[in-house]
């Protein structure tokens, strides 16, 4: 593969071990890492095409622990990169050798539960899955659903404004993030929002949510905790192209019904993910909609029959009700496990855009031909309702070549969605994987403007440096800003 990272700093490997000393009186000896075994375990993130070994691990426990890392390696010029789960398929979490990783793993409270708000305050190192567990009970649920949410923690979802199948109806994580606990590279504590609608104020959470670990690092959030319905059941829809799906997807919003989720899978992901979940998809189509829908019985039964009506015209082949709550885990299954399925068959490398709904049939179709002209197999798995594609481009691992083919073709693919009219990424990040690819999005002074913000929170470029923006404009603002 063939993406650069930044030169290492010789003078931070040189005082590794007095680094790696002080380290170790700051957080404690429990809670650094610095075996060659145990830095390896952090040396790549799901963007596993790339691996550094980081100088040193810290898995601080507390706000203030992670404070007083960040004061030392600010004051030390030390590099720091952020993590979460490393569940990040862009590379966002990939360490530098020349960084200390701080990792949010052991801060995994939930702090507290308001029911009567509709709010949990946790630390950022939960996972997704756990804050529903905890407010299951009472019949909350917290919305936003990744489908890596069995791992992945609130920290990389905040850092990449992480959405997921049932964000059509209930938003990314933006939408679901009341209020944020931040250390900046300095050591100060910050507290934006609280447990109310609106913080008062510049809107400093629109900014930290998505800003991949370039700020600061999270340690704990408010997040809005939602009812459960009272009953939710998914349908299937297959059909013999792309584009009828596609066109499908495009009636059913724009007949005003907004499902809670829509999922789109093309033939080989279908074979694939049937064939690992055994959830009853319909082998004979070249296309797939998982289109939920919730509410009462009634209202789910008249939500259904619409949707069927409204798929009509697209002639489909398969239009199946699931029966029941097994059914529906057994659909659900199947497209969760969708990335761990495909992997099972061959190495693959993920892509993250977003278009407008109009641009899908066209879309598709050119994303076939994209991976054919490189001599490469696609599946495409993604979020319908909202645009949000995933193709996910087959190719081997150990094979040079065929990787760089399998990048030129992502980076082709996410070119096109900014053609049409959207953007470079819809939950995953920018990262390493689309870095170069920022100035196809935005223009000079657009750059500068985003590269200026970061500077206001993190003047030295020492948080996640060699992310999201462009290494040769990286160096520019560090030099116009030290100026």
């Amino acid at each position: 593969m063939t993406l650069k990272m930044p030169v290492p700093d010789r003078d931070t490997l040189s005082r590794s071990a007095e680094i790696i000393a002080a380290l170790k009186k700051i957080a404690g000896e429990e809670a650094v890492i610095d075996d060659i075994d145990g830095r390896r375990t952090f040396e790549t993130d799901a963007l596993t095409a790339y691996r550094a070994m980081p100088l040193a691990v810290v898995l601080p426990e507390t706000t203030e622990g992670v404070a007083e890392v960040l004061r030392y390696c600010h004051r030390e010029k030390i590099k720091v990169v952020a993590r979460g789960a490393g569940t990040s398929l862009c590379g966002g979490a990939l360490p530098l050798e020349d960084a200390v990783v701080v990792g949010v793993s052991r801060m995994n409270k939930v702090l507290d539960v308001n029911f009567d708000n509709r709010t949990a305050q946790v630390q950022s190192g939960i996972t997704n899955l756990a804050i529903s567990a905890a407010v299951a009970e009472e019949g909350f649920f917290y919305a936003p659903d990744p489908s890596s949410q069995l791992a992945c923690t609130l920290a990389g979802n905040l850092a990449m404004n992480s959405g997921g199948a049932h964000c059509l109806k209930y938003g990314v994580t933006t939408n679901n993030v009341l209020g944020m606990k931040v250390v900046l590279m300095d050591g100060e504590i910050l507290e934006l929002g609280g447990p109310h609608l609106d913080a008062e104020g510049y809107d400093l959470m629109g900014l930290m949510v998505g800003s991949e670990g370039q700020f600061g690092i999270t340690t704990e959030a408010t997040v809005r905790i939602i009812k459960s319905a009272e009953g939710a059941r998914p349908m299937l829809l297959g059909f013999d192209s792309s584009e009828a799906a596609g066109s499908c997807v495009a009636g059913i919003i724009g007949s005003g019904i907004i499902p809670v989720a829509m999922e789109f899978m093309d033939r080989p992901a279908i074979e694939v993910c049937e064939s690992f979940a055994k959830a009853g998809y319909p082998m004979d189509a070249d296309a797939l909609l998982i289109v939920e829908v919730e509410g009462s019985e009634d209202e789910i039964n008249d939500l259904l029959a619409r949707i069927a009506k409204i798929a009509e015209p697209f002639s489909p082949t398969t239009v199946q009700i699931s029966s029941g709550p097994a059914q529906s885990a057994k659909i659900w299954k199947g497209r969760k496990s969708a990335f761990g399925a495909i992997g099972r068959i061959s190495d693959y490398y993920c892509m993250d855009g977003t278009i407008p709904l109009s641009k899908l049939p066209e879309v598709l179709r050119r994303i076939g031909e994209i991976c054919a002209s490189h001599g490469l197999k696609v599946a495409n798995i993604f979020h319908a309702g909202d645009g949000n594609l995933h193709p996910l481009i087959l190719y081997e691992a150990n094979d040079e070549e065929m990787a760089e083919r399998a990048e030129l073709a992502g980076a082709e693919i996410l070119t096109l969605c900014v053609e049409v009219g959207g953007c470079l990424t819809g939950e995953h990040g920018v990262g390493i994987e689309k870095r170069d690819l920022m100035t196809k999005q935005f223009t000079e002074a657009e750059l500068g403007l985003q590269m200026r913000i970061k500077s206001v929170f993190d003047p030295e470029w020492l948080l996640n440096p060699g992310k999201v923006f462009p290494l040769d404009a990286e160096a520019g603002i560090k030099v116009d800003t030290a100026a």
